[in-house]
């Protein structure tokens, strides 16, 4: 009877144990084969932690590789208050490696407490925001294991104000200004991503970053500026700016044998690094974007149509009487007081006589005269197509009254933009020839591809024996006009010419003036344009107080470019009959 009892029991025990296995077994089952791959998703996706790997925003470098803007590695260190404030004797722990970081971050231990501690149970709080490689390091050192670190991208200029008009800024939404917008598709990073695991305490497991995207850095923007000249022209333009009263100037120096603009420069300006203390109306470039009358500097492009028409060469004689008078009762008149003068027209470039101009342009049709002035690039944006660059305004001549029939051919009634003044002389420089404008080199990838090169072509504008007599006639302003003592620069020959336009307001001419001066040298065999203009000088209007600044600018770019001196005098021309 025993026996049987001891038996039914151990059967019992048995079955109840095969149950237990079997329930055990079939979860087991259900566990690793049935749920196992939801079941891994889930434990991962607890521990699992996704990084943006971050690609490097492009470079901006001048035409010798001098960095004019670039990207610099900063980071953000951040905690887990929920790691950090588990466990006993948690807020004392989390105090003591809180005052080691505020000794390297240079903060205050208790208010990095209060931070860690406005929500317990977050799993991120930033500790310190853009802090440097070497700090990030220290920290780091610490080996706290609630403490992690996110790498930001900062953007930097290292010149400052430096050419900060034309690589314009970047701001928190992105670029905002110049090349940093419009050659955003160059330089813009692709950023890739990355997942990591974690432990319970927040501590990353060995080995377990895995690349799910890889990130792309952007391509290096070339600029054809020297940063060496445009640092030199925009110190100089500072001065000019300040002795003069100005409301603003600018200065471009461009490359006659292949339209590259060396430098450009605006002042006042914008440092990118702090865009917010600048002046609103100098987040760009003026020298691209504001468009004025240019004044006599139009008389150059003048006096070169009518020799290509062979209308007049610099002996074509004209009486140039002291005023012109109009059928509206209006009237025509030179800058200064004189009776009837004979001019040539050499004389009439030289002594920037509007009545003479006027007289010698009616030999040629308005039509084609305003033709000449669109084929040297007027009243079209450059090549460049700078933001916000400006066309310029030369009406139709339909539009065309008797008085802006003259007018337009000693530059009033019209407006062009600084570049597009050196654009028109580069013209005459290069034997008639105008070259597209260039500010880009190219933007050169990882890959060692090059895209983003200049584009556009090259137009005849005027002959060569048209330029070359234009260039004649404007050495004799700088050999026998009444600034030639500041515009010589021994050794070299010198072609330019000076503008003063009175600025229109509500259409009526007032005491404000654009002064301006451009020109070429060395003059037998031109490499280089300078133009230089200041607006609004609050009292000296004449262009004779620019002309010192176009001296110092022609100087430094035949210095720092080692043009060699010129081998052969000026020619003489007679300037009257």
């Amino acid at each position: 009877m025993r026996t049987r009892r001891s038996r039914l029991r151990i059967t019992v025990a048995v079955l109840a144990i095969f149950a237990v296995v079997s329930v055990f077994v079939v979860r087991l089952v259900d566990i690793q084969i049935v749920q196992a791959q939801e079941l891994n998703a889930a434990a991962l996706t607890k521990r699992a932690q996704e990084l943006v790997t971050y690609g490097t925003r492009g470079s901006i470098v001048d035409t010798n590789g001098a960095v004019l803007a670039s990207t610099v590695e900063r980071y953000d260190i951040t905690a887990s208050p929920k790691s950090a404030l588990a466990g006993h004797d948690a807020t004392a722990r989390a105090s003591t490696a809180l005052a080691s970081i505020a000794e390297l971050t240079g903060q205050d231990p208790a208010a990095l407490l209060a931070t860690l501690s406005a929500d317990p149970e977050s799993d991120f709080v930033y500790l310190k925001q853009g802090v440097t490689l070497d700090v990030f390091r220290a920290v780091r050192d610490l080996d706290i294991p609630w403490v992690y670190f996110e790498l930001r991208q900062s953007r930097t200029y290292p010149n400052g104000e430096l050419a900060g008009n034309l690589t314009g800024f970047i701001g928190t939404d992105g670029p905002q200004a110049g090349l940093e917008l419009s050659e955003d598709d160059c330089l813009a990073a692709t950023n890739g991503s990355a997942t990591y695991e974690k432990g319970e305490d927040g501590t990353r497991l060995p080995d377990s970053l895995v690349t799910t995207k890889e990130p792309k850095d952007g391509g290096t923007l070339r600029l054809t500026i020297d940063r060496d000249l445009q640092f030199f022209v925009q110190q100089r333009m500072a001065q000019t700016y300040n002795e003069l009263g100005a409301e603003w100037v600018t200065a471009v120096v461009m490359r006659v044998s292949d339209g590259h603009l060396m430098s450009v420069v605006d002042y006042p300006t914008v440092d990118p690094n702090n865009p917010g203390d600048a002046r609103r109306d100098a987040l760009g470039s003026r020298a691209f974007s504001w468009a004025y009358e240019p004044g006599s500097t139009m008389k150059t492009l003048t006096a070169a149509t009518l020799i290509d028409q062979g209308a007049a060469d610099p002996y074509t004689q004209v009486v140039a009487p002291g005023r012109i008078y109009l059928s509206d009762g209006g009237f025509i008149k030179d800058a200064w007081a004189h009776d009837d003068t004979r001019y040539t027209l050499t004389g009439a470039l030289v002594d920037s006589s509007n009545t003479a101009f006027s007289l010698l342009s009616q030999s040629v049709d308005a039509e084609t005269r305003r033709n000449y002035m669109l084929a040297f690039g007027l009243n079209q944006a450059t090549e460049v197509g700078f933001l916000s660059e400006s066309e310029g305004v030369v009406h139709p001549t339909s539009e065309w009254d008797e008085r802006t029939n003259y007018t337009v051919q000693f530059g009033q009634g019209l407006t062009l933009t600084a570049v597009q003044l050196a654009s028109a002389y580069q013209a005459i420089g290069n034997g008639g020839v105008r070259l597209p404008v260039a500010l880009v080199e190219g933007c050169e990838h990882a890959d060692g591809t090059v895209t983003d090169l200049p584009e556009g072509e090259s137009r005849r504008v005027v002959s060569e024996s048209a330029a070359r007599q234009t260039l004649d006639m404007m050495e004799s302003l700088v050999s026998v006009g009444p600034n030639a003592g500041t515009l010589q620069i021994p050794g070299y020959r010198i072609a330019a010419k000076s503008g003063t336009a009175e600025v229109a307001e509500n259409g009526v001419y007032g005491d404000k003036a654009v002064i301006s001066y451009a020109g070429l040298a060395p003059a037998e065999a031109p490499q280089y344009v300078v133009a230089v203009s200041a607006g609004i000088p609050s009292s000296m209007y004449s262009s004779t107080n620019i002309a010192g600044t176009f001296h110092d600018v022609m100087a430094q770019t035949l210095t720092t470019f080692r043009v060699a001196p010129s081998g052969q005098p000026s020619p003489s021309l007679p300037l009257t009959w």
